[in-house]
C-alpha cells in the first residue's frame, strides 16, 4: 500500500477549492420540469392547443409563465407548495407573485392559475380547453 501526504495528494489530483480570487463560473439555472407541467404539456398537445413552456413575458424583467398559450396571450401558471408553506404561500413570493401577474395582466395577458392538484385531477386542462374553445 501507498500513502501520499495531504500536499501530495493534493499535487496529484489538483485542489479543489480555486485560488483566493479566482471566480467560478456561474452556472444558469433552469426550472427542473415536474410531473404536472409534463402532464399539462402532454394535455395541451393532445388537444392541439399550441403553447411555449418557460414564456419570457416581459420585455426587462425575467419573469417567466410556466406555459403561454400562443395566440391567445394566456399565461397559465402551476402553483406547488400550497399546502407546504411553499414559495407561492409565504408573504415574500406572495407579494413577488403579485407584482408578476399584474405586469402580465398591464402587458395584455390573461393569467391563469393552478394548483398541482387540479393539473392532476384534470381540472385545469377542462378549464383550459373551456376557455381556448371560447376563443374559437
Amino acid at each position: 500500500m501507498t500513502s501520499y501526504s495531504i500536499a501530495e495528494y493534493k499535487k496529484m489530483i489538483g485542489d479543489a477549492k480555486p485560488k483566493r480570487g479566482t471566480k467560478r463560473p456561474k452556472v444558469k439555472s433552469q426550472k427542473v420540469p415536474n410531473e404536472f407541467d409534463a402532464k399539462f404539456a402532454l394535455e395541451l398537445k393532445a388537444l392541439k392547443i399550441d403553447f411555449e413552456q418557460e414564456f419570457k413575458f416581459h420585455p426587462s424583467r425575467k419573469w417567466r409563465a410556466d406555459f403561454h398559450l400562443i395566440d391567445k396571450k394566456i399565461l397559465v401558471e402551476i402553483e406547488g407548495g400550497i399546502w407546504s408553506n411553499g414559495r407561492h404561500t409565504r408573504g415574500k413570493g406572495y407579494l413577488g407573485d403579485m407584482e408578476k401577474y399584474n405586469a402580465a395582466t398591464m402587458l395584455g395577458y390573461q393569467v391563469i392559475r393552478f394548483s398541482t392538484e387540479q393539473v392532476k385531477s384534470g381540472l385545469a386542462i377542462q378549464q383550459i380547453e373551456k376557455m381556448v374553445g371560447d376563443f374559437k
